[in-house]
């Protein structure tokens, strides 16, 4: 209790209202783990550098769900798609209690006309030192915030685009990692269709059946490369990519553990490419 006392009056101090949420989900955090944790850290030389940790993850996570709900409310309101979207994020993550309080009360301050939105991803930027792995999960994860009604509006875009500025990436980044996360979105109706469902797919307002051509094209670019690279080329990239989105080096660079399953649902969707394009070019 004292830890959620301390951490939001500090927090008040220094940051205010968005101060006291950061300081309350610090110090909810310092309650739980003290008791448990302290001895096992050794003393407090073990303990600062542990809350030094529970503040990235404080901080990742406002930041998270904060602009989750600005994007969310980017067209003028707030549909219940997005919502249902934010509450099994936060199941996804493990969210509960106190904390998945707070993550909804950032989800609602994001909301807010008055968001500071620069503020808000230059503090995170900070936080993770420039780490641009960790930067980018986070930027990925808000694309895909972005596309759960199925589309992506222009509000939304340029929410992304300020997101990603901010965040160090330029345009053409983001462009490239939306037209990724597109073709991810038709390669997962793949596997549906694999598995027996329907052959048509919705996406965008249009309807069209997914070929298996169609499929590969998709393959290729959740890799990055090209049908005409050779073997070698297509390797060196799907090894690349796994290495970045590798959970345990994830979490050594300072992503929160509960985001892992975001990091690894990405990870299939490259180890799913890579084999289907192994297959069709008999790759061993």
């Amino acid at each position: 209790m004292i830890g959620k006392i301390l951490g939001t009056i500090f927090g008040f101090m220094f940051g205010r209202i968005p101060g006291a949420i950061l300081g309350f989900i610090v110090g909810h955090m310092f309650d739980k783990g003290y008791s448990q944790d302290f001895n096992q850290m050794g003393g407090f030389s073990g303990f600062f550098t542990s809350q030094d940790d529970f503040k990235k993850q404080a901080i990742f996570f406002h930041a998270l769900f904060s602009v989750m709900g600005h994007i969310a409310k980017a067209d003028g309101k707030v549909s219940d798609v997005e919502i249902k979207m934010a509450s099994a994020l936060m199941d996804q993550m493990g969210l509960e209690g106190d904390t998945r309080k707070e993550a909804q009360q950032a989800f609602r301050e994001g909301k807010e006309a008055d968001f500071a939105l620069k503020d808000i991803i230059v503090e995170l930027k900070e936080s993770c030192h420039g780490r641009r792995d960790i930067l980018q999960v986070f930027l990925e994860i808000l694309i895909q915030a972005a596309y759960v009604d199925g589309k992506l509006d222009k509000a939304e875009q340029k929410v992304l685009e300020t997101a990603a500025l901010h965040l160090g990436f330029k345009q053409n980044e983001l462009l490239y990692l939306l037209s990724v996360y597109e073709a991810e979105i038709r390669f997962r109706q793949r596997g549906g269709q694999r598995n027996g469902q329907s052959s048509h797919r919705t996406h965008q307002g249009s309807q069209s059946t997914y070929s298996t051509q169609q499929s590969l094209n998709d393959a290729y670019q959740i890799l990055g490369v090209s049908e005409s690279d050779d073997d070698k080329a297509v390797k060196k990239a799907y090894r690349k990519l796994m290495s970045e989105h590798h959970p345990d080096k994830l979490v050594s660079k300072g992503l929160p553990k509960q985001a892992l399953e975001l990091a690894k649902n990405k990870a299939q969707d490259i180890q799913a490419a890579y084999e289907m394009i192994k297959e069709k070019r008999g790759m061993r």
